[in-house]
């Protein structure tokens, strides 16, 4: 990340240091008998003073605090400053002497100097509380990218994970159709393009409508029904204006895949899986037919869509267990927020 360079806007320098020079010379405007032009000059001293306060630790302290003291006050910086200032200070009160030979140069530059060092004070302090606040939201700002960075990396590489045993899964239910000479073998090839053809189109985006979502699931389920036949049955209840939302692409296939990892799937006990809208949320149910043997859960299926809902929505996904049912409620989203 580029680092925005350290600014004060000219407009603040300057009006500051003309505004303290203007007030240094109040003093000598109400004395009894003013000289106009020693109070003219004094403010030109304590002007030009300031706007080389001003100046020379704005370039000098971002470069003088990364090199001698990245987390702190720079004591060496305000020695330097003051101790320049006051040659300098030393000079143009010299300067005004020459100019007004009447005056009192002891008292004067004694007064000048002080001031001299109450102004570098001040205004290193100033710049230093300006400094660190200008630091401190470079760091939160790269933090803040870094994460959305990190977020960004890890909505990838969840939408990566979507199908991870599948085609192995398609591929021996293909060499068993082939070995029995099954006319349906073309049928299911195509098939399963039509679904990897999707995987392709749709892995790097966000979202999709829930019509092409379902579309996805429709070549899902023809290859399940090559492998299980009767043995597992989809229904839909989806009012049209539905098919208009949007959802995360295969977020329906992970979860029939899910209800077939846990559930026992035969043509004895068929495995009946109902999608359908109800209170303003997409619910996928089946009933519960633990299998004897089950897989243990890692519920990286589930995980994985709860993280791109949240991910995107910022909305949570309402798991319900019955001991009869199963149900996984998904929030609709009635707008593309790729958008």
């Amino acid at each position: 990340m580029v680092q925005k360079t350290f600014r004060v806007s000219a407009v603040i320098v300057w009006l500051s240091s003309m505004s303290l020079g203007v007030l240094t010379t109040v003093p000598k405007i109400a004395e009894k008998h003013p000289n106009g032009f020693e109070a003219v000059t004094s403010a030109l001293i304590t002007t030009s003073f300031t706007l080389f306060v001003w100046y020379f630790n704005i370039y000098s302290l971002p470069k003088f605090t990364r090199e001698h003291s990245p987390a702190g006050f720079s004591y060496p910086l305000l020695f330097r400053s003051i101790a320049i200032g006051i040659v300098l200070m030393f000079v143009m009160v010299g300067a005004q002497k020459l100019a007004i030979p009447s005056l009192d140069f002891g008292p004067v530059v004694l007064m000048f100097e002080v001031r001299g060092i109450m102004i570098n004070l001040i205004f290193y302090m100033l710049l230093h509380l300006l400094y660190q606040t200008h630091r401190n939201q470079q760091v939160i700002l790269e933090l803040e990218r870094s994460k959305a960075d990190n977020l960004g990396a890890q909505y990838e590489l969840l939408k990566q994970q979507v199908n991870p045993h599948f085609l192995f899964n398609s591929l021996s239910t293909l060499k068993s159709m082939v070995e029995l000479e099954d006319p349906n073998s073309v049928d299911f090839i195509l098939k399963l393009s039509d679904f990897y053809r999707f995987t392709l189109e749709n892995r790097k985006l966000d979202l999709i409508t829930l019509a092409e979502e379902i579309e996805i699931l429709d070549a899902y389920m023809y290859l399940l029904k090559a492998r299980f036949e009767a043995g597992i049955e989809l229904e839909y209840s989806i009012p049209e204006d539905a098919y208009r939302t949007w959802i995360p692409p295969f977020t329906l296939q992970l979860l029939v895949e899910n209800c077939i990892k846990h559930n026992v799937v035969s043509l004895d006990y068929p495995l009946h899986i109902r999608v359908y809208v109800q209170n303003d949320r997409l619910v996928v149910e089946n009933p519960l037919q633990p299998k004897k043997n089950p897989e243990p859960s890692t519920e990286v299926g589930l995980e994985n869509i709860r993280r791109r809902y949240f991910h995107l929505l910022e909305q949570n996904i309402d798991i319900q267990n019955d001991q009869e049912h199963f149900r996984v409620k998904l929030p609709l989203i009635y707008e593309n927020r790729n958008h």
